[in-house]
């Protein structure tokens, strides 16, 4: 099962390459993967039909217990073999749906593949945190596939619908499975199940998944949102809101009854909320005249139909479910593809401007009729025995109380009536001659509009049409598949009766044929019908309702953002650290227990640099220049590296230094867009103010640091890192190893933060795309390439006559050329040899950062561009890549994720070869941080540089003096001017 998860991503991540290449004809190829899921189940039909289960664990974290826990057993078979075969003929279908000039194709691809594995793993997941993780990703893929691409107002509308809607749900759910799971001290659904807990807790905790439950399936009063995504395309229907994503909470709803269906307040909310939703949903229907929406409503109605079977919590009631269940998703998926048909094949869904369809396409309207007749219940098709078995269950008892069980019974036969009702109403309307003749009109030879479908297209429908066909006489041969999960509820009845097309004449059959009659009388009085539902129509609707909500949710956001957000950062600064001052402080001053001993120094050099850097720290506050105090404050900085040097870190202090270097240069840049002068708008009480707040803090995170220190009693977990950094990482630099080994997964999202924070730093000054083009030293100003090539030869760097004289340093250009190479070789090596001595990817990357920023200082813009003619967010993203690929090659490996695997060869000439694979991850690390410097480098230098160039042109223009922007120095080459800025450096050294 793993395998088959693992087969879904690596297709997933593949398919939009595999649309490129193949086009729209990948869809086949991508079909396979869903194909040998369900080829898979089948192969272990044998074992669930014994009674036995599939289980399979895969260890993930130890050390909290968390284990990837996937189980396979009659319910999940069931529900996975309609997932992974629907799956299978949906990517068939979409072959041939789409043009092969729409654009997303590629996007689509890879999204509906994720989606299918993410439900196949929510269907398979016995562990209740990782069925959360999957229950999630299904809603995140649902939100991408209905959004689109993002340019239909409707479809972002919906999207959004349906995400906040579901993952409200959703949240709720995770507080109760918590719940439930700590009431019943296990996790694994099975374990759950079997001997579930009592109490309130376990009360309330069942209520909040049953929350979440209905709003994933759209019952009522959260149905709105299925409606409304049917502005995905029609295979996006067909699978998610027909036969995979709105079964997920009737699959829950169904594993957790057998244990907690006689949990207080279950069977009132499931059962109450099933039977207005099948009557809502049929009463909706009846209204519609987009043939998709008249299905999407049928499936609300549908849906609180299965509700209500599933969360009976009897063993009839379950069967007829399960049964119901599976004909649902074969004739709904049928329809909804079928629509798909019609809509390519008349440019239409109206119902209205339809008419003659059926005699041009009477395929077509063959797979429709079956399909229509399994839904609305007539033999000898599979939905005619689950409806049956459903009678019967309500008819022999269903309930303890005899009465509910009559009321619940009396709810579905309205609901069936309806059913058949807006059934005929999509059959008549699709196929029949009612229309208004103008879109695929019998009488007209060959329509413009019609575009008959090919066979490849009617593939899928017409194979799911012909299995709800079969399935209703073999209907009895579901019976071993279905008994497993039923025999797990109380038989109410007296005596099961199993699956079957045929049981005679019964109580049953009468009702089927009374839901039969009362739906085509209610179809034949459609016009009645149409007239009443418009008298008693309601203003008032669950989706204003929703909208109404989220509105008053943005009032009341803004009410709390104008009273609590008052625009001052000194306020909200001051708060926070009073606070701090105030609850932690007053407890170590009264109750933490300080050390006896406090030693103040090792060396009398440390209390030196201490002083240097207190002083350094009431200089910074006392300085009204921007960057005489970023100077200052760098002097802090670096005096607590060399406090970490003298403490014998040396890895500390590298990385130390490279940070305060790289902080200054980046406080620089951002200075060139600010006032030279820091002005002082403030009073002496404030300023005093703040100074004590300070001081304050300063004593609280030194007295916290002292006890903390002292506080120790344990031995430290720290004491046996040098041998286990050499015994299992395969290195002798221990904060490497840690770094890429022991707390790789904190690294590993540490670095996904920096590739979050230089997209947010570059977002802030691109204002159309996430990066600029690179600017190279043959792309400034009326220099081409061939200048470029003749450069003169006082020209040491390529682009530095693309600055003011003003600006050029050479002496700065002449370092930078003579040490660029070698501190780029330097950061290799530290790369290289982090894993043994003070270096690693951070620091490497760190140092070749610093060098590129070398070549900007000197160079300016293009220099930059010369220097790394490459976008950022590639380094970036291949570096997040890299890092991400080696926790899966620990895997393959045998190991854990991330963990580090030893490899030691003999290779010829090169002798005994000991390679590590987090040099692999470290390898990533180093291309993040490069990746990073060389953004902020391109947005808030670069750019910068680019934005006040296109300022003094126009400027000059509007002066009628300028020259483009482009001044001539005496060696021949062009000179894009600069403003002058405010007393910070600018690139190619001082002024």
């Amino acid at each position: 099962m793993g395998l088959l998860l693992l087969a879904h991503l690596v297709a997933a991540v593949l398919a939009p390459v595999l649309v490129r290449w193949w086009g729209r004809s990948a869809y086949y190829v991508l079909a396979l993967v869903p194909a040998a899921a369900f080829g898979w189940l089948m192969a272990q039909l044998s074992t669930v039909l014994d009674g036995g289960t599939v289980d399979e664990v895969t260890t993930w974290i130890p050390a909290l217990d968390l284990d990837v826990t996937l189980r396979l057993d009659a319910l999940a078979l069931s529900v996975a073999a309609l997932v992974t075969g629907v799956g299978a003929l949906v990517f068939v279908y979409c072959a041939r749906y789409f043009e092969p000039d729409d654009e997303g194709l590629r996007r689509f691809a890879g999204v509906l593949m994720a989606f299918a594995g993410s439900m196949l793993g929510l269907v398979v997941a016995d562990d209740m945190l990782l069925l959360y993780v999957f229950w999630e990703l299904t809603t995140v893929f649902s939100f991408l596939l209905i959004g689109g691409s993002g340019a239909a107002v409707a479809a972002r509308r919906a999207a959004q619908q349906a995400l906040i809607v579901t993952t409200a749900g959703g949240l709720a759910m995770l507080v109760g499975l918590v719940m439930i799971g700590q009431a019943s001290g296990s996790y694994l659904l099975s374990e759950v199940v079997a001997d579930p807990g009592t109490g309130p807790v376990v009360t309330v905790g069942v209520l909040l998944v049953i929350a979440g439950a209905v709003t994933k399936s759209a019952m009522v009063p959260f149905h709105f949102w299925l409606p409304g995504a049917m502005q995905a395309p029609t295979p996006v229907s067909a699978y998610l809101h027909a036969a995979a994503m709105v079964k997920g909470g009737i699959y829950l709803i169904a594993r957790l009854a057998p244990g907690f269906a006689d949990t207080p307040g279950w069977k009132p909310v499931v059962l109450g909320l099933g039977l207005a939703t099948m009557l809502l949903g049929g009463y909706r229907a009846l209204r519609q005249y987009d043939l998709k929406l008249l299905l999407a409503f049928g499936t609300v109605s549908q849906l609180g139909f299965l509700m209500v079977l599933v969360g009976t919590g009897s063993r009839e009631a379950a069967a007829a479910g399960i049964a119901m269940l599976l004909a649902h998703g074969l004739f709904k998926s049928t329809l909804f593809l079928t629509v798909g048909v019609i809509d390519h094949t008349c440019g239409t869904r109206d119902l209205r401007e339809i008419n003659g369809l059926g005699r041009r396409v009477p395929v077509l309207a063959v797979v429709a009729g079956l399909a229509g007749a399994s839904m609305a219940g007539l033999p000898p098709l599979l939905g005619f025995v689950g409806k049956e078995a459903a009678f019967t269950a309500f008819l022999d008892g269903g309930l303890e109380s005899r009465v509910w069980a009559m009321v619940t019974l009396l709810g579905l036969l309205l609901g069936s009536v309806l059913t058949v009702a807006y059934t005929a109403r999509f059959l008549w309307g699709a196929f029949g001659t009612g229309g208004s003749l103008r879109h695929c009109a019998a009488d007209r030879p060959s329509p413009e509009h019609l575009h008959r479908p090919g066979p490849a297209f009617l593939a899928a429908p017409v194979v799911l049409a012909l299995l709800g066909l079969a399935a209703g006489p073999l209907s009895s041969s579901l019976e071993p598949l279905v008994a497993p999960y039923a025999d797990t509820l109380p038989l109410v009845a007296e005596e099961a009766e199993s699956l079957a097309l045929w049981h005679g004449l019964q109580p049953a059959l009468l009702l089927s044929l009374v839901t039969l009659v009362g739906g085509l009388a209610l179809f034949a009085a459609r016009d009645l019908v149409a007239r009443l539902q418009r008298r008693v129509a309601m203003d008032a609707s669950a989706d204003e309702g929703y909208w109404h909500t989220m509105r008053g949710l943005d009032v009341v956001a803004q009410v709390t953002t104008r009273t609590t957000q008052r625009g001052s950062l000194p306020t909200y600064l001051g708060v926070i650290l009073v606070v701090l001052v105030a609850l932690p402080g007053s407890i170590l001053v009264f109750r933490a227990p300080w050390p006896d001993d406090v030693r103040l120094w090792d060396t009398p050099v440390q209390a030196l640099v201490g002083v240097v850097v207190l002083g350094a720290a009431a200089l910074a506050v006392r300085i009204r220049q921007r960057l005489s105090a970023v100077l200052v404050v760098g002097v802090t900085g670096y005096g607590i590296g060399v406090l970490f040097a003298l403490q014998g870190a040396p890895d500390l202090a590298l990385t130390q230094f490279l940070v305060e270097t790289l902080t200054l240069v980046t406080f620089v840049l951002v200075l060139r867009k600010l006032p030279k002068d820091i002005s002082d708008r403030h009073q002496a009480k404030e300023r005093t103010a703040r100074g004590l707040i300070a001081v304050a803090v300063g004593l609280l995170m030194g007295g916290v640091g002292v006890v903390a220190l002292g506080a120790r009693t344990a031995t430290p977990v720290s004491v046996d890192y040098p041998q286990q950094a050499y015994d299992f990482g395969g290195g002798e630099n221990i904060v490497n190893v840690t770094l890429v080994d022991i707390r790789a997964w904190d690294t590993m999202l540490e670095v996904s933060l920096l590739v979050v924070v230089a997209t947010g730093v570059a977002s802030l000054v691109f204002l159309r795309e996430r990066t600029g083009a690179v600017a190279r030293a043959t792309h400034a100003p009326d220099v081409g390439a061939a200048a470029a090539r003749r450069a003169p030869r006082d020209r040491w760097l390529a682009a530095s006559a693309t600055l003011a004289p003003q600006r050029r340093s050479v002496i700065l250009e002449v370092i930078t050329r003579a040490l660029f190479h070698t501190i780029i070789v330097l950061s290799v090596y530290l790369l290289f040899s982090g894993h043994n001595v003070p270096g690693g990817g951070f620091a490497g990357g760190l140092v070749a950062g610093l060098a590129l920023v070398l070549r900007y200082l000197a160079g300016g813009r293009y220099e930059l561009g010369e220097a790394a003619p490459v976008d950022p967010g590639k380094l970036l993203g291949g570096g997040l890549l890299l890092a991400g690929t080696t926790g899966i090659a620990g895997l393959v490996l045998g190991a854990d994720a991330l963990q580090t695997t030893i490899l030691e060869r003999t290779v010829p000439l090169l002798g005994d070869v000991k390679l590590v694979t987090s040099l692999f991850f470290d390898m990533g690390v180093y291309l993040i941080v490069i990746g990073l410097v060389l953004d902020v480098l391109r947005s808030l230098g670069a750019q910068i540089d680019a934005d006040d160039e296109d300022d003094d042109r126009e400027q000059e223009d509007g002066d009628g003096t300028g020259t483009g922007g482009v001044h001539h120095v005496e060696d021949g080459g062009p000179v894009a001017s600069s403003r002058e800025s405010s007393g910070a450096l600018a690139p190619g050294g001082p002024r």
